[in-house]
């Protein structure tokens, strides 16, 4: 492949990562604007609502740390790297005001040394004991800090100065975000990266589900195809069904 065609290769691919990004960020947006200044107080919503909104905000929120991932690989908008990092800090900051440098660094070493002593995301133990080691480990150096003071900076105002009610700040706002973190944690490091009954059998020590394209994408963005983000971290989120299907 010429350097012309490779260069329009990946102008394309950073058109579609972009315009996937924006279409996640914007529904994140509307919902969010929608759920919290539009609808009436949860209470007063039907019970089926008011868990389709949970559901449908969570699964948003969670695309934005995949699209932050996505930057981490350089995918998201693989033509233009420095956009591709702004683009990354910025989604990233939305989700829950991580620090991306901190971030990638730490998912790189995960990629070089998985589920092995040198990896930040690995650790023995069941899913409770991981999972809170796990979020302990990306709250160190005064990140836990910047995301209490950050979330109260934003929390706060939506109540007093706004007057969005309690319940569909703590429905619709921290609990997506709380729902997030799990199914992240879950599909993408403790399921794929636990130890089997009879030790790991690939370099990744990654395992993948079965579960149909569609299943996969209503898991985790296609998180569970892990091997396959493991061989192939170059690919976005999209593509990981074909070379799970391959």
């Amino acid at each position: 492949m010429s350097v012309r065609s490779l260069s329009a290769a990946l102008i394309r691919e950073s058109f579609v990562s972009i315009s996937i990004a924006i279409a996640i960020v914007l529904l994140w947006v509307l919902t969010a604007y929608g759920s919290l200044f539009v609808l009436p107080e949860a209470r007063e919503l039907p019970i089926v609502i008011t868990i389709a909104i949970i559901a449908g905000r969570s699964f948003l929120h969670t695309g934005l740390f995949i699209l932050a991932h996505d930057a981490m690989h350089g995918t998201l908008m693989p033509a233009y790297p420095k956009v591709n990092d702004w683009a990354g800090r910025f989604i990233l900051g939305v989700y829950s005001m991580l620090s991306y440098d901190r971030l990638s660094a730490c998912h790189q070493q995960h990629h070089r040394t998985p589920a092995q002593a040198t990896d930040p995301d690995y650790y023995p133990g069941n899913f409770i004991t991981w999972y809170f080691q796990f979020m302990w480990g990306y709250l160190q150096n005064g990140q836990g800090a910047i995301i209490f003071w950050g979330m109260s900076f934003l929390f706060y105002p939506l109540i007093f100065w706004f007057h969005v009610p309690l319940l569909n700040a703590a429905l619709f706002w921290l609990l997506p975000q709380a729902l997030s973190s799990w199914q992240l944690f879950y599909f993408g490091t403790y399921r794929p990266h636990r130890r089997p009954a009879n030790g790991y059998t690939n370099a990744h020590r990654a395992n993948s589900s079965h579960a149909s394209p569609f299943l996969s994408f209503l898991s985790c963005y296609h998180f569970d195809y892990h091997w396959e983000h493991h061989q192939y971290p170059h690919l976005p989120w999209y593509k990981l069904p074909s070379m799970h299907n391959q």
